[in-house]
């Protein structure tokens, strides 16, 4: 896969379907002379419903699409006649994806097959058929259909992987990958082969690991040079970060110290990840000079973290670093898990029931999500639709309050802070 087709952040508008609209109409047949009312509510929008897919890895597909558009619901029809509800549309998206609207995490896709509701369709209008009763026999009410949820989305891929595999350029990270797994990243000597993240899958004595390689960090990555910061985000999911450094380095403390600033200037959090470092190309200097350099490791980091040479062109120390890497990842994924499970659940109840007043200079607002939405299914231009809605306001004590307020006949009433509708008092 080349680096222009790997995409893993991109922007997306998606609108939910609108609602149908409901009708007004009446039976009209021979011998009958006053048919009652029997226009039919229209159908429901189609909604944007997202899926964890692996049968992609990249965000590409959606790089050239700008607005992705469920079907809205067709318009009641006559003898009660329902209108047919949109179609929803279903957008694939790798597993690792994660989908925000502005800064608000809608949902995070960590398995396959995990649907959520990102966008909602519109409800259908009811008809005139809907508001007979005994005192309105003729009703000439009938609803607008509510309009669809239209989201400007920013989508990101984060690789899920039990290892991240860190390190400058031609640090070994992609021999490393291909020597202990299926994976086959291009391997040169030379910077920045890896230009795209790698998965690889190793199996320990019937147990498996995924790993993920990610392309060279340098100094600097976290602010934009090089690589490195496009691809960061894809170690944040990794339960332990396994950190290489090329024993034919000049100075392997200085190499350490490289990655470990951008780690913390990038996220602290990613910082503070469980590390174990691999000394590479081992097979390429005298043992002296790799007694040498892990004792130099050892004392820069403590003897909290474990630094352990290798070879992927011998396999030597592989097993070995193999099993300890396991057993850190095993644990940390106990560990991340019994914090999830301590933390509170927190419920914030709100009525929309709930509605406020507020006097402008020359007008009134009226603001509240149920009154908002009787105002989105009314036909304005229907001076029976307008009379249902100050019956509905009448009956909330919304009325009640604009007096206070002291309004006077003739002034403006504004329904929502966007002007859903508004009617003279």
């Amino acid at each position: 896969m080349s680096l222009e087709m790997f995409v893993d952040k991109v922007k997306l508008a998606v609108k939910a379907g609108d609602g149908g609209n409901g009708r007004v109409g009446f039976r009209r047949e021979r011998y009958i002379s006053k048919g009652g009312p029997d226009g039919g509510d229209g159908g429901n929008g189609g909604d944007v419903i997202m899926v964890a897919s692996n049968n992609q890895n990249t965000l590409a597909a959606f790089r050239y699409k700008q607005l992705l558009k469920a079907k809205n619901g067709d318009s009641g029809g006559q003898s009660k006649k329902h209108g047919h509800n949109g179609q929803d549309i279903t957008i694939e998206v790798p597993v690792g994806t994660v989908v925000y609207d502005g800064d608000n995490c809608l949902v995070d896709f960590t398995a396959q097959g995990q649907t959520a509701l990102i966008a909602k369709g519109g409800k259908g209008g009811f008809g005139n058929a809907h508001f007979t009763s005994s005192i309105r026999q003729a009703p000439t009410v009938a609803e607008k259909g509510e309009i669809g949820q239209t989201l400007e989305l920013t989508l990101e891929l984060k690789m899920i992987a039990d290892v991240g595999l860190i390190g400058l350029p031609n640090a070994g990270k992609s021999s490393l990958l291909a020597a202990v797994s299926n994976a086959r990243p291009e391997i040169a000597d030379y910077p920045f082969t890896t230009l795209i993240p790698h998965l690889g899958v190793a199996d320990i004595h019937g147990r498996s690991l995924l790993i993920a390689d990610i392309p060279g960090l340098i100094e600097g990555a976290s602010q934009g040079k090089g690589l490195g910061d496009k691809f960061l985000r894809h170690v944040t999911r990794c339960s332990v970060l396994l950190h290489l450094i090329d024993i034919n380095s000049s100075d392997v403390v200085s190499d350490y110290l490289t990655i470990r600033g951008e780690l913390n200037a990038y996220s602290p959090e990613l910082a503070k990840k469980t590390e174990i470092i691999a000394l590479t190309k081992i097979e390429t200097v005298e043992p002296k000079q790799v007694k040498a350099s892990l004792a130099k490791l050892q004392k820069t980091v403590g003897p909290k973290v474990g630094v352990m040479p290798i070879s992927s062109y011998t396999k030597k120390g592989l097993d070995e670093l193999l099993q300890a890497v396991y057993q850190m990842s095993t644990q940390q994924k106990k560990k991340n898990k019994a914090k999830k499970e301590l933390l509170p659940v927190i419920t914030l109840k709100t009525s929309p029931e709930e509605w406020r007043v507020e006097r402008r200079q020359d007008y009134f607002v009226v603001i509240g999500q149920k009154i908002e939405r009787f105002a989105g299914r009314t036909d304005f231009s229907n001076p029976a639709s307008v009379r249902r809605l100050r019956d509905i306001m009448q009956k909330k004590g919304i009325i009640r309050q604009l007096k206070r307020e002291g309004i006077e006949p003739g002034a403006k009433i504004v329904i929502g802070n966007s002007s859903v509708g508004q009617i003279i008092y």
